[in-house]
């Protein structure tokens, strides 16, 4: 079954073709007129309303009879409401098919994003967004068709949603900086606009209604103008009087507040700048200068220099200077005027006859200003003696009264030669150098009135760069002038880079980010310019993985740094200049990896084995664990702990030793699995796991047990008929040791009866047969003494039983036999070792296919041997001393009740031995 949607459409289309045959063949009835009459309807709600907010019920506002109301006819069908078009007006509705009632959708109204600004409306498959042009509708319409179906009640519905606006969007200026321009002389009232008006895509109230500024400064404020499609232009008007000269410029904040409650704003900042007139012109700070120049000044003597200043900016205040016409010629003509700085200088020779006084009148001329005047009152001071003459001549780059001379020049490199001179060659004239300064001034011979002026020591750059000296001349009569000369040191490449730290000593913890930060090298330079300018290089012994910036001396490395791979590195880096040629220096760097807890203690071996003879002593050891960390300090303290057995087992955490706390017996259990754990010391732990096998040897610590006969009271009838070679009975024994300690071989050491030698026991079975035929004088009671023995190594146990055989046609009088049992045999002691040999099973196997075999098995016996005859050399030693104890612990005994005492038989103390 398919969704309700789906259901309703089906039924639609169902119907709808019915309708249409159904008009073929009726024609134009006026019934046709009344079920096919259009009808609309009208809804308003606002934007960014949630999903399921009913909007309205077609089927209520239609008057239509749903499904809860009484019908006239119960068999019709239920009315169905279906969109024409689920276009995009369909996203954002839901109708319920059945009862007609339209909600919102999921899919959130924004009317600013669907009704954006245009002259009609968009249709969508049967749904149109329609948003009005004119002026006074801020309508934003969205148009549904609803068929409502079945064909009795069909129409086309014609729904008109109105999206109403709320205030959810803030104003908003296009650009986060305004500039206006205003003129200075702006009249009070002036208009401005502001062409970038704040933009809010609300409508109505909820639009832009009102701007304002935080800071007017008393000069400004605001004003909206609306134009006749409702848009809203601010005006800035001028309220004072301004003056750029005062404050050129006003920086403030200009708001826009729409009408929404509450209201939402926005800001830009708002720069108002003051643009210039010319409202200024020259001034002069004083009218009048007096000045003295004495009559001998040579031409282009500096006289005095005037200075007017225009508060306006630009071409408004250009400034020119002129003489006044009241000026006359001859002070034209003696003292220059320049015109764009306002210098006067000496430009002719003053003759005697000149005035010794000279006013000039000096006009500061600006753009449509009337000139500033000043007066400059120069005073010629007559002089009768005219001071001595200093002549330089420049050996060294000379430029503007500067000496340029490199640093490390050699002694006595030679600056200039100064030549003095008496004008009126009438007095002797002398002369020295006055400064500080590597320097000295001494008379070149054999010339007369010539100085040579020289270095007396190399300059130095970085100690001082500019001295200023002075050549002093005077005459007789006490005249004297003076000649300044600069000398500026040039800078040389005479200095290496030198880094603060020679060796350099850094640290960083492993398993680092790629690129990490080490240090920043700082090396100086005290040359100037380039030649002062450090670039970082790696040493050659430097590893790939670390890069030092040239420029900024930053150190990184670009991989993971393992302590364990490497716990220190020492390589150098350079520091060169930019001199030519270029010059270095070196430091070291040290860097020493850290230690994480980044290694889990590791074993040896992931599975350890261990062999131990049984009967082992509480406590000995067993084995030793080896264990170990890759890293370093605490990280690297491993601790060993018994998961499991620790009951049994104990295990020494610093040295690695396996302790068994009690003995072990192998024949109660012959194997032990252990898991031992290893824990580090770091922060957190790690551990690791190893698997322990410990294997329990045997030993010959049990004698064979006698399992049949049960008792040495038991009797067995044999026949006189019975024929030589045919089994009697059986002895039967088992030993709970393994290996060669459960070997058991079978043996008669006594015998007693009429003819005793007539039975024989097989040593490897234990079965007793009839070796010779019986006669009538051999009838009676035998007492065979059995002596059941294992081949355990060093010394084997064994254990005797006692075979009756009662060699009789029939058992009369079984209360004789058992008194004669009662007795205690005379039996001598025969004792036999029993020979067992053991045949090989397959004879007929290739000698040279059980080659391999037998070496192997040759190999694997002569170890066996040598192991097993150096741990009973141990258990010797360790038993040596216990030599007293009682030989019953030793055996196991069947007792027999006859004249023959058993415990003078030969016993030997059972020795443990460990394989």
């Amino acid at each position: 079954m398919g969704p309700p949607g789906s259901r309703g459409s089906s039924t639609a289309r169902g119907s709808l073709q019915h309708l249409l045959l159904f008009l073929l063949f009726v024609g134009p009835f006026n019934c046709f007129a009344s079920y096919s009459r259009a009808t609309e309807l009208f809804y308003s709600l606002n934007e960014g309303l949630p999903a399921g907010v009913l909007i309205g019920s077609l089927a209520r506002d239609l008057r239509l009879p749903t499904a809860g109301g009484q019908r006239s006819v119960a068999s019709q069908p239920p009315l169905s409401f279906t969109l024409a078009s689920h276009g995009l007006g369909g996203q954002y509705v839901h109708l319920d098919n059945r009862s007609g009632e339209l909600h919102t959708s999921a899919m959130e109204i924004d009317r600013e994003a669907l009704c954006v600004e245009s002259s009609g409306a968009t249709v969508f498959e049967g749904a149109a967004v329609v948003s009005s042009s004119s002026p006074s509708s801020e309508s934003c319409l969205l148009l549904l068709d609803v068929l409502v179906l079945p064909q009795e009640y069909f129409r086309l519905v014609k729904v008109k949603i109105a999206i109403r606006d709320v205030n959810d969007n803030a104003p908003r200026f296009p650009v986060p900086h305004i500039h206006l321009s205003v003129p200075e002389n702006a009249p009070v009232n002036t208009r401005l606009a502001i062409e970038h008006p704040a933009l809010d895509p609300d409508v109505g109230t909820n639009g832009v209604q009102t701007y304002r500024l935080r800071d007017n400064y008393g000069v400004f404020t605001l004003d909206v103008e609306e134009n006749e499609s409702g848009e809203r232009t601010p005006y800035l008007i001028v309220m004072g009087a301004l003056d750029r000269e005062t404050r050129e410029e006003y920086v403030t904040v200009i708001i826009a507040e729409d009408g929404g409650v509450p209201p939402l704003v926005g800001s830009a900042t708002l720069t108002i700048g003051i643009s210039d007139i010319n409202d200024n012109c020259p001034q002069f700070s004083d009218s009048q200068l007096n000045v003295t120049l004495y009559g001998n000044s040579s031409l282009g003597t500096h006289v005095t220099t005037v200075h007017a200043v225009d508060m306006d900016l630009g071409s408004n205040a250009q400034i020119t200077y002129s003489y006044s016409q009241k000026v006359p010629q001859p002070s034209r003509d003696l003292f220059h005027l320049d015109e764009s700085t306002g210098t006067i200088s000496l430009s002719n020779k003053v003759d005697g006859d000149a005035p010794r006084l000279h006013r000039l009148i000096i006009l500061g001329n600006g753009p449509g200003c009337i000139p500033a005047v000043i007066t400059v009152l120069v005073t010629i001071i007559k002089v009768m003696m005219r001071p001595p003459e200093i002549v330089p001549r420049f050996i060294a780059n000379e430029a503007e009264g500067v000496v340029y001379l490199k640093e490390l020049e050699p002694i006595n490199t030679p600056i200039a030669f100064f030549t003095i001179k008496d004008p009126d060659e009438k007095y002797k004239v002398n002369c020295h150098l006055d400064g500080d300064g590597p320097f000295r001034l001494q008379p070149y011979k054999p010339y007369n009135n010539e100085y040579l002026l020289e270095t007396t020591k190399p300059l130095d750059y970085e100690t001082q760069q500019l001295y200023e000296i002075s050549v002093v001349a005077w005459n007789s009569e006490g005249f004297h002038v003076n000649k300044i000369i600069k000398v500026q040191v040039l800078d040389d490449n005479d200095n290496s880079p030198v880094f603060s730290q020679q060796l350099i000593e850094l640290s960083i913890e492993e398993n680092n980010v790629p690129n990490a930060f080490l240090t920043k090298l700082h090396a100086t330079d005290a040359d100037s310019g380039e030649r002062g300018q450090v670039s970082y290089f790696l040493g050659p012994d430097a590893p790939s993985y670390f890069s030092l910036d040239k420029t900024t001396g930053v150190l990184t490395v670009s991989t993971q740094l393992d302590r364990e791979e490497k716990e220190k590195y020492r390589y150098t880096v350079k520091a060169v200049d930019s001199g030519f040629p270029p010059r270095e220096s070196i430091a070291t760097v040290t860097i020493t990896v850290l230690d994480k807890n980044d290694n889990s203690p590791r074993f040896i071996n992931k599975d350890f084995s261990f062999f131990v003879p049984e009967n082992f002593p509480g406590f000995g050891e067993i084995g030793v664990i080896s264990v170990t960390d890759a890293d370093a300090g605490q990280n690297g303290w491993v601790a060993l702990s018994v998961l499991n057995g620790s009951d049994i087992f104990v295990i020494d955490t610093g040295k690695g030793v396996l302790r068994a706390k009690v003995s072990l017996d192998r024949e109660q259990q012959s194997s032990y699995v252990l898991w031992i754990e290893a824990v580090d010391g770091g922060d957190p732990a790690l551990s690791s796991t190893a698997k322990i096998t410990i294997l329990l040897l045997d030993i010959n610590d049990n004698p064979p047990l006698v399992l049949f006969p049960q008792s040495n009271m038991s009797y067995l009838l044999v026949l006189p008929s019975t024929l030589p070679g045919s089994p009697i009975t059986e002895v039967y024994a088992v030993d709970k040791d393994t290996g060669m300690n459960a070997v058991i071989a079978y043996s008669i050491i006594g015998r007693r009866g009429p003819r005793p030698e007539s039975f024989r026991i097989d040593p490897k079975t234990g079965n007793i047969t009839l070796e010779e035929s019986l006669m009538q004088n051999d009838y009676g009671l035998y007492r065979l003494l059995v002596k059941v023995s294992d081949h355990g190594y060093p010394e084997p146990l064994h254990s005797t039983v006692m075979v009756n055989l009662f060699v009789n046609d029939t058992v009369s009088n079984e209360s004789y036999i058992e008194s004669l049992l009662r007795k205690e045999p005379d039996i001598s002691i025969e004792e036999k070792q029993p020979q067992i040999s053991i045949e090989p099973t397959h004879k007929k196997v290739e000698s040279a296919s059980c080659m391999p075999t037998l070496v192997a098995l040759s190999i694997i016996s002569l170890g066996s041997i040598a192991l097993v005859t150096g741990m009973g050399i141990y258990i010797c030693l360790r038993k040596g001393k216990n030599h007293h104890r009682a030989d019953e612990n030793l055996e196991v005994q069947i007792p027999l009740n006859g004249r023959i005492s058993l415990h003078m038989l030969e016993k030997k103390p059972m020795e443990i031995s460990n394989i």
